[in-house]
């Protein structure tokens, strides 16, 4: 089992790309584990929502809608300025689909400030025949064809 590692930083309000597609498609992830994390930690009180969606997004949303067939992962994470009674939360959630093409992350801060959020994501990297790659890739088609 290969897994790639992904990680960087991710502003308020912002959409990045994760190239994975391939000429032939037979080369397939799965999201093993997701994390989020502060870029600076502070004193006041923060709340991301930070999203991994299978086609390309025109927005970071502070929404998150489990029926959106294109959304892959998400993690909210939040910390209070009175840690003392609310410690730090962090609720993360994955699809345990096949995908063989790029994915979008997105991340937008629930309170106002725009801290920027560090991210990890861990990838199981599958060899797909051939009926698994024109199933993941006609859901991708489809997908985009329904936005």
């Amino acid at each position: 089992m290969i897994i790639k590692s992904f990680r960087g930083i991710i502003n308020h309000d912002t959409i990045e790309t994760i190239p994975l597609s391939t000429n032939n498609g037979s080369v397939g992830y799965r999201i093993k584990k997701l994390q989020v994390f502060p870029k600076t930690p502070t004193s006041t009180s923060t709340e991301a929502l930070f999203q991994v969606f299978s086609t390309p997004q025109t927005t970071a949303e502070v929404e998150t809608d489990f029926s959106d067939q294109t959304l892959i992962a998400m993690a909210y994470y939040s910390a209070s300025s009175s840690s003392e009674n609310q410690p730090d939360d962090m609720t993360v959630i994955f699809d345990n689909m096949t995908f063989n093409q790029d994915i979008y992350l997105t991340m937008r801060n629930v309170q106002s400030g725009n801290n920027p959020i560090n991210y990890y994501i861990e990838l199981e990297q599958v060899k797909l025949d051939l009926n698994e790659n024109t199933v993941a890739t006609l859901k991708d088609i489809r997908n985009i064809a329904s936005e």
